[in-house]
């Protein structure tokens, strides 16, 4: 079923290439240019830092004395908590990233990975805040009105998954072999480290480049065919990649409060874009099913607190 989806898919965007190459060469240009402006400069230097820094084992030492607060509030460990940190930093998709490397590294166990994955990937504050404050909403709203229910959202989705899903989710990675646990040498961390870190990172960043391109050229096909009217079509293209839905929805006459209602559980979900993205980066061993779930939540339960906050401030 996969093979016959993945043929169909191709050979729908390549008709589509050759039928109207103007509009394709427009969404692949959009798409290559969101990768070499925003992404390669601002994601590679930390997933190739954040690669260094996990093989190291520096982080865990650096977020041990916090052990308490990492444990009692967000039932995860001081490994976890560098990727909750990096994931609310950085934004989509490092979150899952770091997630799958400290799994991979034998830092966290399977199960706390999973539960990870439920809210540590999100947004960066300056993405929400170049492109959705400032680009779609027109800087219409103060700033708690987006952050306030994005975070909300998001602890909130977090505590249903820790009480409801993953109680007592922390294990010990004792089980993991003693060989994953090593420390590396100092010669490995200005070599073989380095380089591995180097070529990962690229790795990383140029899969991701292939997702936002394929997806530019998908929304540009759905754009193209799309009659069931504007407003379901930017909210199927939010759902779709997210900053096409962003970007149209911005274009729209709709007023600010009904573009902020749609925008913010877009935002939330991040897009099957995003999902293709994560799921490219997990290891093998590490299912997707608990982000989609999870993103699914977050964005109904954001949709909710956006309207409760826009109704009360």
């Amino acid at each position: 079923m996969k093979r016959i989806f993945y043929t169909a898919g191709a050979l729908l965007l390549l008709l589509f290439l050759l039928r109207f190459p103007k509009e394709a060469l427009s969404a692949s240009r959009d798409g290559m240019e969101l990768w070499l402006n925003t992404l390669l400069p601002t994601l590679l230097p930390f997933i190739i830092l954040t690669g260094i820094l996990i093989h190291t084992g520096i982080t865990e030492k650096l977020l041990k004395p916090l052990t308490p607060v990492w444990s009692h509030i967000f039932g995860i460990s001081s490994s976890g908590a560098y990727a909750l940190l990096l994931g609310l930093l950085c934004g989509y998709p490092m979150g899952a990233k770091i997630t799958s490397d400290l799994y991979g590294c034998g830092k966290i166990s399977h199960r706390e990975a999973e539960y990870l994955l439920t809210f540590t990937n999100h947004a960066s504050p300056v993405f929400i805040y170049t492109y959705l404050m400032h680009i779609c909403l027109n800087d219409r709203f103060h700033p708690w009105l987006i952050y306030g229910p994005l975070l909300l959202s998001s602890f909130l989705t977090m505590m249903i998954f820790r009480f409801f899903v993953y109680r007592n989710h922390t294990k010990s990675p004792d089980s993991f072999s003693d060989e994953k646990n090593k420390e590396p040498s100092a010669p490995g961390v200005t070599g073989t480290l380095l380089d591995a870190s180097i070529m990962n990172g690229f790795e990383t960043i140029t899969r991701l480049g292939g997702y936002i391109l394929l997806f530019s050229i998908l929304s540009a096909f759905v754009r193209h065919y799309w009659n069931a009217g504007k407003m379901a079509e930017y909210l199927f293209l939010g759902t779709l990649e997210l900053t096409t839905g962003l970007h149209q929805l911005a274009k729209s006459g709709y007023s600010p409060v009904i573009r902020y209602l749609c925008s913010m559980p877009m935002a939330a979900f991040g897009g099957v874009c995003i999902l293709a993205q994560t799921k490219s980066l997990l290891h093998e061993d590490l299912s997707v099913l608990p982000y989609i779930s999870a993103k699914c939540l977050n964005a109904a339960i954001t949709a909710i607190c956006s309207l409760v906050f826009i109704k009360v401030i």
